[in-house]
């Protein structure tokens, strides 16, 4: 593996003068960092691939993005395992295809059996959080508090501390920290960042994991009217100015780290859990389709990674997945081998850190909304299911915006790439079955309620209206002509 992270093995000389020379370096500060570096995975939601100053985008300036993408590796083709956001999401914390875990869509919850980044990470020494968004317990609707009893929370999936809503969330959230209920005030982005800066200073001594999981630019855009100034009226600039504010708390992010002096020991991992909404035409960078659809637009997302005591800037056309999340820390960290499930469709690149380029063993699959591989330059994408599917081939090299069907040119490519795809289908309904668990089946049964539907919120309606002054029930919104959203 690479990135091996064992001590050098101390000769019989040293043995004698070690203790001193320990107490030394102890008084000085020189161990006061931990070997292992501090990790911090950060992930937008909604964020389309043209969302950025450094791709262009017409009305919006995101300078700490761009100072980040400057400073690090940034991907041009970076790309969310799914289309939409609890399947990208799942296949962070597992290096898996969302449907081989228990996340085939939308409103599903992530299978206990699963193994997951932050358990591994925990066994191996690391203090573990998760602010945000969650997403994969199972609940639909907008975000609310996840319950302390919840069976799907994220402390059962190896998360020591946890402040998190159930989706999506804007200024002032309601949010629970390991099952207690709270009301923040402020932009949400803002939040996270505050208490992930905080959670890393208290525990400095140890490594750390932290997984920021923003609540913007999502719908309904209630950012700060001083953020969306200078931009197009309506939802277009409403959902901008979430991203001016997003922006600004990775600035807040990266100075945290300086200010606490482990910058150069700190990989941050920046991306979105799918592709732009069609709410802002320019969100995709001029790629074909937007959320929710295979074609580029709707998985092609940012994708940035920042360590400035390990990583050289580079830019790369090297095609890399929120599946690779996970491989790429186990190898990078020397983590023992069974940290994952046998079966895994992420691998590590860690080579690109090192300057390198690697290459892909296999294939990147996509079986949410539809079916698509891509292979290095090329790209197999169906249209509809079973034997009426049409297939079509794209070269992403040549042909970016997919615009014109390259399989009568390459009819071998698309029968292999078809045989590819016949193949993972194959193992993935196997998966989903639970065939890569030790039980031979999946343990617990899947759920999808919305909670303004479940017995478990209505006896907490009271709390939060105490802790969110003028916080309505979904009851009451119907009465008043207003609508609880119930969408992703």
């Amino acid at each position: 593996m690479h990135g091996t992270w064992e001590a050098s093995r101390i000769g019989s000389a040293w043995r004698g003068i070690l203790p001193l020379v320990l107490i030394g370096c102890l008084a000085s500060g020189v161990l006061a960092e931990p070997e292992r570096p501090h990790v911090i995975l950060v992930m937008a939601d909604d964020q389309g691939w043209g969302q950025v100053g450094y791709n262009g985008h017409p009305h919006l300036k995101t300078p700490h993005l761009d100072a980040m993408a400057a400073s690090g590796i940034r991907f041009n083709r970076f790309y969310a395992a799914a289309p939409v956001c609890s399947p990208t999401r799942a296949s962070v914390l597992t290096g898996r295809l969302p449907a081989r875990t228990g996340v085939p869509g939308l409103h599903k919850r992530l299978c206990l059996q699963e193994k997951t980044l932050p358990e591994a990470l925990r066994k191996a020494g690391y203090a573990t959080a998760h602010f945000g968004k969650w997403h994969l317990n199972g609940v639909k609707g907008s975000g609310m508090p996840i319950l302390p009893d919840d069976p799907n929370h994220p402390g059962h999936y190896g998360f020591d501390l946890w402040l998190s809503a159930t989706n999506y969330f804007d200024v002032d959230p309601l949010m629970s920290r390991n099952g207690q209920f709270e009301c923040l005030e402020g932009e949400s982005s803002e939040l996270m960042v505050r208490e992930a800066l905080k959670f890393i200073g208290e525990n400095r001594a140890r490594p750390t994991f932290t997984v920021i999981w923003y609540g913007s630019p999502h719908f309904p855009f209630n950012g700060r009217p001083e953020d969306r100034q200078g931009f197009p009226e309506g939802k277009h600039g409403d959902q901008l100015g979430e991203i001016v504010a997003l922006d600004r708390s990775v600035g807040m992010l990266r100075k945290g780290l300086r200010d606490l002096g482990i910058e150069k020991n700190t990989l941050i991992w920046y991306t979105s859990d799918n592709g732009g909404l069609s709410t802002d035409p320019d969100s995709v960078g001029g790629l074909k389709g937007f959320k929710g659809s295979l074609n580029e637009g709707g998985i092609r997302v940012p994708g940035i990674i920042e360590w400035p005591g390990r990583v050289k800037p580079a830019v790369t056309d090297f095609p890399a997945s929120t599946m690779d999340i996970m491989p790429t820390l186990v190898d990078l960290l020397d983590l023992p081998e069974d940290s994952m499930l046998a079966v895994h469709d992420g691998e590590s690149i860690v080579p690109l850190l090192e300057g390198a380029v690697p290459e892909r063993r296999r294939p990147l699959p996509f079986l949410t909304k539809g079916t698509a591989l891509i292979d290095g330059a090329f790209k197999l994408l169906s249209d509809g299911k079973g034997r009426d599917a049409k297939w079509s081939l794209f070269n992403l090299e040549e042909d970016p915006g997919e615009t014109t069907d390259a399989s009568a040119d390459h009819p071998d490519r698309v029968a292999q790439m078809k045989a590819e795809v016949e193949k993972v289908v194959a193992s993935v309904q196997a998966s989903a079955e639970g065939k890569d668990y030790p039980e031979g089946r999946v343990t617990q049964p899947q759920r999808g309620d919305s909670w303004s539907e479940m017995e478990e919120y209505r006896r907490h309606y009271d709390t939060f209206q105490k802790l969110k002054p003028g916080w309505e029930p979904p009851q009451t919104k119907r009465k008043s002509g207003k609508r609880d959203s119930d969408g992703e």
